[in-house]
């Protein structure tokens, strides 16, 4: 589709015809011949002297170019464009990052899985949040593994493939033996303070209590919800169990509570998919679609035409009048 993008400027089309007929015409003072005896002369001749004045006439040659040269530079002004058909864009309105804890105790086989016997717990959760990655599609997501300390393994991105091949590469220890719940919390803030994303949301899973953290869990979280971080904890594992590896739940659901998310425990890799379904459902796909029109600019064509029809009418003129004046020597 073409439009003009300041088409009130058509109206300075009839500009030079207001200016012929409402202006006087410019005078110009010449030097002449001085002729002794001036006087003397007209009277033996008979006439009386009289101002004059020499008016060039124009053309219909002239008064073509000049005029169409001026429609076209008044259409270059117009702005013509060619518009385009809009293109749609989705724009991802959530950034979700998920922190799974690595520490030793995630290989521990004591994990129910559908067939009835026991797993990894490391296995289950790579299973389970794989699927979780694939389901959206929308959102951008971060993934940190922490164990002694938090590691970004990667940024947030709608790149999931690239999300899911981490995940598949997860090994229990990589990060160190220990768990540090507070810092990855803290690691996750720093993320967070790099994107424009209207909600920010953490989905935090470990299998053991606070043993390397620099940063209190708790602190880590009041800091969270003051910066609008919604925090889902999820916890698995034996809470019956003892030293580093007993499940705090305490901390696990007052990080929740103080941050505006949800505590869940998984106690099998049936109960940890429900828990991702219910994540899945209370974060729905938000999206904003962003349309725009491209637009070519084609002022260049009219101010082009106009320049060339100029240059076309003076050189045929030029031309013209050095025949003439060859033709009269």
């Amino acid at each position: 589709m073409y439009q003009l993008e300041y088409p009130w400027l058509l109206l300075l089309l009839p500009l030079p015809l207001l200016v012929w007929w409402l202006l006087p015409p410019h005078r110009e003072t010449s030097a002449s011949i001085r002729l002794p005896f001036f006087d003397q002369v007209t009277r033996a001749a008979g006439v009386q002297p009289t101002e004059g004045s020499v008016v060039p006439k124009r053309t219909w040659l002239q008064t073509i170019a000049e005029g169409l040269a001026w429609c076209l530079v008044v259409l270059a002004l117009a702005r013509p464009q060619f518009v385009e058909p809009p293109l749609e864009k989705t724009e991802p309105q959530r950034d979700i990052l998920l922190a799974l804890d690595l520490s030793q105790s995630m290989e521990t086989r004591d994990f129910p899985v559908p067939d009835g016997s026991l797993g990894a717990r490391v296995d289950a959760v790579r299973s389970v949040v794989s699927d979780f990655v694939a389901k959206r599609p929308h959102d951008r997501l971060g993934l940190i593994a922490f164990g002694d300390a938090p590691y970004p393994l990667a940024p947030f991105t709608m790149d999931h493939e690239l999300v899911r091949l981490m995940i598949s590469g997860l090994l229990p220890g990589i990060a160190g033996p220990r768990t540090s719940l507070g810092d990855s919390i803290g690691l996750a803030l720093r993320m967070f303070e790099k994107t424009t994303a209207r909600e920010k949301v953490l989905i935090l899973l470990t299998d053991g209590n606070d043993t390397a953290s620099k940063m209190p869990p708790l602190k880590a979280a009041e800091i969270a919800g003051r910066n609008d971080i919604t925090i889902h904890a999820i916890g698995i594992g034996d809470p019956a169990a003892t030293g580093e590896d007993k499940l705090d739940t305490a901390t696990l659901q007052k990080i929740a509570t103080d941050t505006g998310g949800r505590y869940f425990f998984g106690g099998d890799q049936n109960q940890l998919a429900a828990i991702y379904d219910v994540l899945d459902q209370i974060t729905p796909d938000e999206q904003k679609v962003v349309s725009w029109r491209p637009r070519i600019e084609l002022f260049h064509w009219p101010l082009g035409a106009a320049i060339a029809i100029l240059a076309l009418y003076h050189l045929f003129a030029g031309s013209l009048g050095l025949i003439r004046r060859r033709a009269a020597a």
